[in-house]
């Protein structure tokens, strides 16, 4: 049986990837940033990419009973790196999901988010969602922290992952459980620091045996491409990479830094995107697509999941 997505939000396609990945159909992609939209067509000419502001997007009845509505909204209402106003910032865009579940009639809805949302100061903006969506007739499963390092993904992220679906599905749901073991840093991007010619590569890989900070995407408004705030950029250099910038090509045979620096391609190996993954834009467009993506192994672990308790509502059914 076949299962599909609408994704809004969906950036640079981590998590369209990662759904993709769990065997689900995207029927839309709806994004509003020209550069990432670039990058999805470039990597996935088939998938319906609609380029606009999702206010103002308006889906066909085709889409309705789709099997899955997911999307990463904007973190700055509720990142601690920002003003945390919540409701009040005119980024919020969980009002749109709430529309477009009462539009589509998703059998699933999975939203992702910084770790910021499941503060207390917004308890009862999370409960008011929920309340909204058992309103529409979908169970709530659980607002989860999940971290990125668990599911393969060598980088220390921790998201918070709302799922709901529909009663008979629900009951089947279960969320993922951790992998056995994590990938380092090194591990990661050996083959990366090596495509150059760098000698020191091996060793180099062999002392970034750790997982990195979250990587940060930043805004348009602010910034250029690093790693980071200070703290980030110490934990960077203690993994042996200059977080003071994004370079634009791997290390040379003999290089003359101390440290190397991440390329953007780099960063999306840590992010846990595929080498086959081409980011679009200048370099700082382009990280920024990295920066903000959702780590594709962990919408895999958490879509496998969803599909999991769909086939199995469905198998009941029958």
């Amino acid at each position: 049986m076949t299962y599909t997505s609408v994704e809004v939000c969906a950036g640079a396609g981590g998590q369209a990837l990662g759904l993709e990945a769990a065997q689900f159909d995207h029927l839309a992609c709806v994004e509003y940033d020209a550069a990432a939209c670039q990058t999805l067509r470039a990597n996935r000419p088939k998938w319906n990419v609609v380029e606009m502001d999702l206010r103002k997007w308006e889906p066909g009845p085709s889409l309705r009973g789709v099997s899955l509505l997911a999307g990463g909204v904007p973190c700055p209402p509720f990142s601690i790196a920002g003003q945390q106003l919540g409701r009040d910032d005119e980024r919020d865009l969980f009002p749109e999901i709430i529309r477009l579940a009462d539009e589509l009639r998703p059998r699933a809805i999975m939203i992702e988010n910084v770790r910021g949302l499941l503060a207390s100061k917004f308890a009862d903006y999370r409960n008011e969602i929920i309340r909204e969506l058992k309103e529409l007739g979908y169970e709530f499963c659980g607002w989860e922290l999940l971290n990125s390092a668990d599911y393969g993904v060598p980088q220390a992220r921790l998201r918070s992952i709302l799922v709901a679906m529909e009663p008979e599905a629900a009951f089947h749901f279960q969320w993922p459980e951790p992998s056995a073991r994590r990938k380092t840093v090194g591990q990661a991007l050996k083959p990366f620091m090596a495509a150059g010619g760098w000698e020191g590569a091996d060793e180099w890989a062999a002392t970034a045996n750790g997982v990195a900070p979250a990587l940060v995407g930043g805004s348009k408004k602010h910034g250029g491409a690093d790693l980071g705030p200070t703290r980030a950029k110490a934990a960077w250099r203690a993994l042996g990479v200059d977080g003071l910038g994004v370079a634009d090509a791997p290390p040379p045979p003999k290089p003359d830094f101390v440290f190397p620096r991440l390329t953007v391609e780099m960063a999306g190996a840590i992010q846990g995107f595929p080498r086959s993954w081409k980011f679009q834009g200048r370099k700082t467009a382009a990280y920024r697509q990295v920066g903000n993506a959702f780590p594709p192994p962990v919408a895999k672990a958490v879509g496998n999941a969803i599909r999991s308790a769909l086939i199995q509502a469905d198998a009941s059914d029958g």
